[in-house]
């Protein structure tokens, strides 16, 4: 599948943008498969600390709710900043107030109304101009960030979340390359942002390889002013460091379901190791 669309103006350092439009719908029905197939003892696993598996099904009910409620149906009601609150203690907050409030809703309620909710959601993101502005992706340092990336990002967390169940169950990852490699392109967006602040010569690149059918290459180079940009770049200059990683442990890495360390431990370095160490400090979640 080619998922990339043409550049958006003003974005150019995210990288080619990404359309993963096609892939909500078939995201959407594994989800639905994996619930309608669970038995009633799986549904009380822990899926995420703090959460079972009823408990994140219930998240992304909300999630679902949240984005047809607000950009479909442009309605501003609903939950606001308390006085001094982070971005992350509000998302943490009322993410756990939609778990709380669904708490008296059975699985199979839960999941046929998931269904519904979630299929709608597929065809607005299916539908969605990908270069309009959006939401802000604060793991990519965008904000506003252009609904290509808004879009790619609920995929990931649509898809990490299903991972999240099947491996709560005793179930592999799910390692589609359908998926997974815009699951991978989307998270390693979050590579300039990573890199902010760490400084090297103008020109300098980091890179990050991902092994397997799923993988890919992504090259970060270092801008004047100590910004870093995805944007094609030429010229034959190698990388002054190279992260290689497994897919698995860079979708996890990503997610915080692997720590920086324990990835380091499981990679290959080429190159300068603290930019390569510096590079695998990679988050593309809000944790």
């Amino acid at each position: 599948m080619d998922s990339r669309l043409d550049d958006a103006p003003g974005h150019s350092w995210l990288g080619p943008p990404i359309d993963a439009r096609a892939l909500f719908a078939p995201e959407h029905a594994a989800l639905i498969a994996t619930l309608r197939g669970l038995a009633p003892a799986d549904w009380r696993e822990e899926a995420v600390p703090g959460w079972t598996v009823r408990d994140l099904a219930a998240h992304l009910l909300g999630d679902c709710y949240g984005r047809l409620s607000r950009d479909r149906d442009g309605h501003r009601d609903g939950p606001a900043f308390a006085a001094g609150e982070t971005l992350e203690t509000f998302i943490h907050r009322i993410n756990q107030e939609w778990v709380d409030a669904l708490s008296r809703v059975s699985p199979a309620a839960l999941t046929d109304t998931l269904e519904l909710i979630g299929g709608q959601t597929a065809r607005f993101f299916e539908d969605a101009d990908p270069g309009s502005p959006s939401l802000g992706v604060s793991w990519a340092g965008a904000d506003p960030a252009p609904m290509w990336l808004d879009s790619a990002r609920d995929f990931t967390e649509f898809w990490t979340h299903r991972q999240q169940i099947r491996h709560a169950v005793g179930q592999g990852t799910d390692a589609d390359p359908r998926f997974l490699s815009v699951v991978l392109d989307t998270f390693m967006r979050a590579l300039p942002h990573t890199l902010r602040g760490v400084e090297a010569p103008a020109g300098t690149r980091v890179r990050v390889s991902v092994a397997g059918p799923a993988g890919g290459r992504w090259t970060a180079t270092a801008m004047d002013g100590g910004a870093w940009s995805l944007a094609p770049s030429v010229g034959p200059q190698q990388p002054a460091a190279t992260l290689h990683l497994d897919a698995e442990t860079a979708w996890r890495l990503c997610t915080r379901g692997v720590q920086p360390a324990e990835a380091l431990a499981r990679a290959r370095i080429d190159g300068d190791r603290e930019l390569a160490e510096a590079a695998c400090r990679i988050v593309s979640v809000i944790h």
